[in-house]
């Protein structure tokens, strides 16, 4: 029953709501919206706001901008970089630092080949401090250091 082209945010919201096998109950409990609310939102009758698409993204496991372009939050052309970065964010096999990192990076990429992230920051800024790895954490590249230099100074 799935079919790709979706009219509208709710009939979308209730096509991933019967693939992921919950209840209109359960997709409310797990949201942390009310059901009658829900009911709602899929029959077309109400317009959530973007607090409540993520809450329902989250509940759903899918990524929230998917709903803000069903929505029309946010532009179809700005979803790819969206995207990315919501992969980059749900990862768990990654720390935070980590995350922010990528980011940093992939936009910095983006900015080089002439795409702006006015998406995350209107203002330009970065969303962290583009220090990058020496953070002060005990990265990779700290430990390699102080291990090479000390083994070298040490005889065997």
């Amino acid at each position: 029953m799935a079919s790709l082209k979706v009219g509208n945010l709710g009939e979308f919201l209730r096509e991933q709501r019967r693939s992921a096998r919950l209840s209109l109950r359960q997709l409310s409990e797990a949201a942390g919206v009310s059901n009658p609310y829900l009911s709602q939102i899929e029959r077309g009758l109400r317009k959530p706001s973007a607090e409540i698409l993520q809450q329902l993204a989250k509940a759903l496991r899918i990524s929230a901008e998917t709903l803000y372009v069903q929505a029309g939050i946010l532009d179809e052309r700005d979803r790819d970089e969206v995207e990315v970065k919501s992969a980059i964010m749900t990862d768990p096999s990654i720390n935070e630092r980590q995350k922010q990192v990528l980011i940093q990076i992939y936009e910095s990429f983006r900015r080089e080949n002439g795409h702006t992230a006015d998406a995350d920051a209107p203002d330009g800024t970065p969303a962290a401090p583009p220090s990058g790895p020496p953070s002060g954490s005990g990265s990779r590249a700290g430990a390699e250091d102080d291990g090479d230099s000390g083994e070298a100074k040490q005889p065997s």
